[in-house]
């Protein structure tokens, strides 16, 4: 197997974080232990959006199967599918499923020859847009409103733009500072990706993981960096993962006629509004988000991370504990004990049983 730099690079410098992970699942979890025969290792990587859930899985995990280790390595969405399909990991988390000329190219190491992949979300997390402005507690916007304000078309809190969706709020007279994701994000692809379906004439630059610079703003690393600079600024917005809003204003979303808060429970609800994407095999379950649904109660701007493993693996044992950690994970605890540990939406009745033949068919 060939491995690549990147691959090299990651599982030397992970071994720390996989330590991590591991004694968190030491730590015990919800539940309690059991007969369990599964025994061994279980390796994945990608996605840090998943991170705190994923210490709640793999503690939890952990306590109903004592003879096993959960290692998951937040190392980011790109790199995480890179590792699984290289074979270095027996699953991967990621903000997108791999795109169809992806898993045409291959190989994937770990599978077995002519295997498919299972694909499926896991995590649901609204997305939420805090700012800090001086007397204003909450805002109401639209669409093409929140797109001109990070692209830089508005520039002043009372634009009429803002006011006019705001009559209530005493807007200053004060530049906005617009501050977006300095590195490539999950959380910044779901939120263009908002942008160029709900305000397409707004917002040109396509669903991007990456800021563009000609836009401006200002550039934080993470999601911490971002809510920390929209903390200790003046006038600023920013977008972030709704859990790590803490006591900062947030903006409501238009949605139809209505302007809808995020919530859990409206994260999810866009969610099941959703189509399953064309072209895919039977269980490569990637969403196409109706990022312009008009539905009651829907939240728009929300981040869908999968988990990404084999239907068929080289490696027996890789299936085995594969399988069985994900079939936890999608569970009713699974998504509550995410829910309590990261503030994430657990997945509706429905979407569960779409996903269950997937993990299902593993072998």
């Amino acid at each position: 197997m060939k491995v690549s730099p990147l691959v090299k690079t990651l599982l030397v410098g992970g071994i720390a974080a996989l330590a991590l992970t591991s004694c968190a699942a030491n730590e015990g979890g919800s539940g309690e232990a059991s007969d369990s025969q599964l025994s061994g290792a279980l390796t994945g990587s990608g996605a840090s959006s998943q991170g705190s859930a994923q210490e709640a899985w793999g503690a939890a995990f952990q306590t109903a199967n004592p003879d096993v280790t959960v290692n998951y390595d937040p190392t980011g969405s790109g790199a995480g599918r890179e590792t699984f399909q290289q074979g270095a990991n027996a699953f991967a988390g990621s903000d997108r499923a791999f795109e169809l000329e992806e898993i045409e190219a291959g190989p994937f190491d770990a599978c077995a020859a002519d295997s498919g992949l299972v694909e499926f979300p896991a995590y649901i997390s609204p997305i939420a847009l805090i700012f800090n402005v001086e007397g204003v507690d909450s805002l109401q916007l639209d669409a093409p409103t929140v797109a001109k304000i990070f692209s830089g078309e508005i520039t002043n809190w009372n634009d009429p733009a803002i006011a006019d969706q705001n009559a209530d709020a005493t807007l200053p007279d004060q530049t906005i500072s617009a501050v977006h994701r300095s590195d490539e994000s999950g959380t910044t692809g779901n939120f263009t990706d908002y942008l160029a379906e709900a305000a397409p004439d707004d917002w040109t630059e396509g669903s991007i993981e990456s800021w563009p610079s000609a836009f401006g703003g200002e550039g934080a690393q993470g999601t911490s960096g971002v809510v920390e600079a929209v903390s200790n600024g003046v006038g600023t917005i920013g977008y972030a993962d709704a859990s790590r809003a803490g006591d900062l204003s947030t903006v409501e979303i238009k949605v139809g006629d209505e302007y809808v808060a995020y919530t859990p429970e409206a994260a999810a609800a866009v969610v099941d509004a959703s189509e399953f994407a064309e072209g895919r095999t039977e269980h490569d379950l990637a969403i196409e988000l109706d990022r312009t649904s008009t539905e009651d109660g829907v939240y728009p701007i929300v981040l869908v991370s999968y988990l990404i493993g084999c239907e068929q693996y080289e490696d027996p044992a890789n299936a085995e504990l594969t399988q069985a950690y994900f079939d936890y994970i999608v569970s009713d605890q699974g998504q509550q004990d995410a829910a309590e540990a990261a503030g994430s939406a657990p997945i509706s009745d429905t979407l569960r049983e779409s996903i269950q033949p997937a993990i299902d068919a593993i072998s």
